[in-house]
């Protein structure tokens, strides 16, 4: 039980600052998207981040997950492991950001974005800054330095956030006369009207080069060495990780990239495929509540799987995890979609009208934290060339997916597709690895809550309830009932759990050994 409880804590631990964090972070929506109504003001900027999670698979190649593995099996060379893995990716980055930096002009004319080649500049330094920090924060998470690690990040969205509001409310006031004339002068230096949505790009990169300084002792020790038959050890193993890395960013990212390009013309009446792009991508963020219940238990369950490997115990430890995570992203599905009437008021009016994709959204990031959780088999046994396999097969999905429903039901069929990737890909994760690395999944209960939830869903968005007096009183009633139900079917794991718990808290009798 000490496993699962050291599991959970460093799951709380990174999941409150990384909701926290987000959060912060998700309150720009409303800023951004108040402050450019038109949908699509803000498309540019939904297809370049898009793109920037696309480089950043590339730049590091997967090496985050062979430093994990490598630092697990030979704790002693972890100060080597790191410098050879950073050294990879500094190399790798620099070569790219040159590239980039010197084409710009170019990319955004091939984009059709031909006047923000600052914005694609700006993006470059950004993924570049990226890719350089993300060893250094597996570092931290290999050496047990949550605190470190969260603290580093939370500064960081801190001063995006300061800095998106400083630029894109209180510089554009000031400029336009609302208030305090007499900063004008200095709003004048620093502010350009012209560069509207590019603040966000600009807020971003100058948050991101603060890592340098907030990592400084994550970097110690590094030195930079190209040892290549360790470089080719770690790449041997990285490769196949980072094929699967890019496989699943496409599997997130190509709606992004395809529905501006694949949306016919006047699809959708008195908007333009910009105005479609640019609602997609804001109403796509209401699903970060799930996303960000998987990121936060991957951060803590990466390192703790590595290091639980060759324990017996593993596969029994693993499906109570998996239980216990399908439950709680259930309920976040429940609760984000039965609410989304509340919730859709965090974005500008003009971007409400895509809310009825986040559902669909919410399920099929479900399924993808399913699929990462059941992904440990292949990781364990360094069978990484099965997870390649399984997520381009789910790429392809979603790239057929897209480009076959995106015509059909415009972002609609982009969540569809999205959802149907998400499924295929679990589905064979799960088959395979009762072939290789058999683990005693509780497969029923995963499929009851997840049926139950969807019908609950269903039957509730088709009651239709105007008076928010009345609807969203009934909706939290809906989604404490889930909660209750839930309570009951598992009450027999919450009594035992919470009993070895308050055992746990009793002081050890004196004289004992610990």
């Amino acid at each position: 039980m000490s496993a699962f409880k050291k599991l959970a804590s460093d799951t709380a631990l990174y999941g409150v600052s990384t909701i926290l964090g987000r959060l912060l972070n998700y309150a720009l929506v409303p800023v951004q998207t108040y402050a450019f109504g038109q949908p699509k003001q803000l498309a540019s900027n939904v297809e370049l981040y898009a793109y920037i999670a696309l480089l950043l698979v590339l730049y590091t190649l997967g090496l985050e997950t062979a430093f994990f593995r490598f630092a697990a099996r030979r704790p002693e060379t972890t100060p080597k492991v790191f410098s050879d893995t950073l050294s990879m990716v500094i190399v790798i980055t620099s070569m790219a950001t040159v590239v980039l930096l010197w084409l710009a002009p170019d990319i955004a004319i091939w984009l059709d974005y031909p006047d923000q080649t600052t914005f694609i500049r700006w993006s470059a330094l950004i993924v570049a800054i990226d890719a350089i920090t993300a060893i250094p924060f597996a570092r931290l998470r290999v050496e047990n330095k949550a605190r470190q690690f969260v603290k580093a990040k939370m500064i960081n969205i801190g001063i995006v956030v300061a800095l998106n509001v400083f630029f894109i409310i209180f510089c554009k006031d000031v400029y336009e006369g609302d208030y305090l004339p007499q900063l004008r002068p200095f709003v004048d230096y620093i502010y350009n009207p012209q560069i509207g949505p590019g603040y966000i790009f600009l807020a971003n990169l100058l948050g991101n080069a603060c890592y340098f300084l907030l990592l400084r002792k994550a970097f110690k020790g590094f030195r930079f060495q190209l040892d290549w038959p360790e470089i080719r050890t770690l790449y041997l193993y990285a490769y196949p990780i980072m094929l699967t890395g890019l496989a699943n960013v496409v599997n997130n990212l190509t709606d992004r990239l395809f529905l501006r390009h694949y949306l016919p013309e006047g699809f959708y009446p008195n908007l333009t495929n910009e105005d479609a792009l640019g609602i997609y991508g804001q109403c796509y963020k209401l699903s970060v509540f799930m996303a960000l219940a998987i990121q936060s238990f991957r951060f803590a369950a990466d390192p703790f799987f590595f290091s639980k490997a060759e324990d017996k115990n593993a596969p029994g430890l693993l499906a109570r995890v998996t239980k216990w995570f399908i439950i709680v992203c259930v309920l976040i599905w429940i609760g984000v979609s039965l609410n989304l009437d509340v919730l859709g008021l965090l974005i500008g009016p003009k971007y409400r009208q895509g809310l009825g994709i986040v559902p669909l959204l919410l399920l099929g990031n479900l399924f993808l934290g399913i699929y990462f959780n059941l992904a440990f088999w292949f990781k364990l046994s360094d069978k990484t060339k099965y997870g390649t396999l399984i997520t381009v097969i789910g790429a392809v999905v979603t790239l057929l997916g897209n480009m076959f429903l995106i015509p059909l039901m415009g972002y609609m069929g982009c969540a569809v597709a999205f959802l149907a990737s998400s499924v295929v890909m679990t589905v064979i994760c799960y088959v395979l690895g009762e072939k290789h690395y058999p683990v005693p999944y509780d497969v029923r209960s995963a499929l009851g809550y997840i049926t139950g939830a969807g019908l609950l869903i269903y039957a509730s968005l088709q009651i239709n309830i105007p008076n928010p007096w009345i609807a969203v009183p009934f909706h939290l009633a809906l989604f404490g009932l889930s909660v209750a139900v839930i309570a009951v079917i598992e009450r027999d794991t919450i009594r035992e759990g919470w009993a070895r718990f308050r055992r746990s808290r009793k002081p050890a009798p004196v004289g004992s050994s610990q």
